[in-house]
């Protein structure tokens, strides 16, 4: 995995609780979030979007954890973040927090599964599928 500073979009999060394969990268990069293997940075935003989304009722059925452990897992993943407070640009739409957290740091790399968002970023950001940031030295 690389070593500059990440930003985990929710679908990896999600999609790396969710998978049974533990070797699949989504899985690598959250036990990577656990164990604090690499450097990625969260704000509060991004932290209750990750809760938010593992709370809804059909993904919520599907890894069987309760609100509690929900809480307990991100608790653990924010004592190994970065934490930033993103500046208030004016950005709008629904990955706009997204794009405020990587005007908070230009090395920033953005992991996500989202193409569109990925195809999105401004100039000079970065992105990365959840596949090629594992595979990164």
């Amino acid at each position: 995995m690389t070593t500059g500073p990440a930003i985990i979009d929710t679908n990896v999060v999600v999609s790396g609780i969710l998978t049974r394969d533990p070797d699949s990268p989504t899985a690598r990069i959250v036990d990577g979030m656990l164990k604090g293997r690499f450097r990625f940075i969260l704000s509060l935003e991004l932290l209750a979007e990750y809760r938010d989304v593992l709370l809804r009722e059909k993904i919520r059925r599907r890894h069987g954890l309760s609100g509690a452990d929900v809480d307990v897992l991100l608790t653990e993943i924010a004592a190994n973040g970065i934490p930033v407070e993103p500046p208030p640009e004016k950005v709008e739409g629904e990955d706009a927090h997204i794009l405020r957290i990587l005007a908070t740091d230009r090395a920033a790399v953005l992991v996500t599964g989202d193409r569109r968002l990925a195809q999105s970023l401004p100039r000079g950001a970065r992105s990365l599928s959840p596949r090629q940031f594992v595979a990164e030295p």
